[in-house]
């Protein structure tokens, strides 16, 4: 049976192949999150760092576009930006350590890392899908133009304005991806998201407690 299962099903029967099997994890990890006690957001955040992992790399023949800035988003708006920081972090090391890692990585953590700050701080205006939708978009925006700066440890800042004009057109495709995402993802996660958080929002931590 030698060579049995190597089958050449082309590149776009393998990204089928790896929708497919993103549907399957995602599905899976809907069916675990279901059977959660509430309060558990420490878990719940395991899961989509999982779904996120999986998801940038069974998606990588689609440039740029991938759940996980949307993933961020949604969690720093209904977490804040502490859990949204931990989140872009271990989901940038782990997905690398599979589909290479390096400096970049350092580059993708902090534009997520950003991008789920973002979601935080505009939290109170985030109040229907267009809005989440625009701030998604623009957040694929805001995420290349951090990964750009990359090119200063190779290339210099000379080059830094010519390297995002040429990066447009994918961070065009981010921002069409993460539109996608948004209307697909944002309404059950943030379900899922207030029935396991134990503080809502980053701003009430804090706040001190008068007699």
């Amino acid at each position: 049976m030698l060579g049995a299962h190597a089958i050449d099903v082309g590149p776009v029967g393998m990204l089928a192949i790896n929708i497919a099997l993103l549907s399957l994890v995602g599905w899976a990890l809907l069916r675990a999150e279901r059977g959660l006690p509430d309060g558990r957001e420490w878990t719940l955040l395991a899961l989509l760092a999982i779904f996120g992992i999986f998801g940038r790399v069974l998606l990588e023949p689609l440039p740029n576009i991938q759940p996980v800035t949307v993933l961020v988003l949604v969690v720093g708006m209904q977490m804040g930006a502490k859990r949204a920081i931990a989140l872009a972090t271990v989901i940038a090391l782990g997905s690398n350590l599979i589909m290479g890692h390096g400096i970049w990585t350092l580059y993708q953590a902090l534009g997520w890392s950003l991008v789920g700050c973002l979601g935080a701080y505009a939290a109170p205006h985030l109040t229907s899908m267009p809005r989440i939708a625009g701030i998604a978009a623009l957040s694929g925006v805001l995420f290349g133009w951090v990964i750009s700066l990359s090119i200063l440890h190779t290339l210099g800042p000379a080059m830094l304005p010519a390297y995002i004009l040429a990066g447009i057109p994918y961070d065009m495709l981010h921002a069409l991806g993460n539109l996608f995402f948004a209307a697909w993802l944002a309404s059950p996660l943030a379900e899922m998201m207030e029935r396991h958080q134990t503080v809502h929002l980053e701003a009430t931590e804090n706040v001190p407690v008068t007699a």
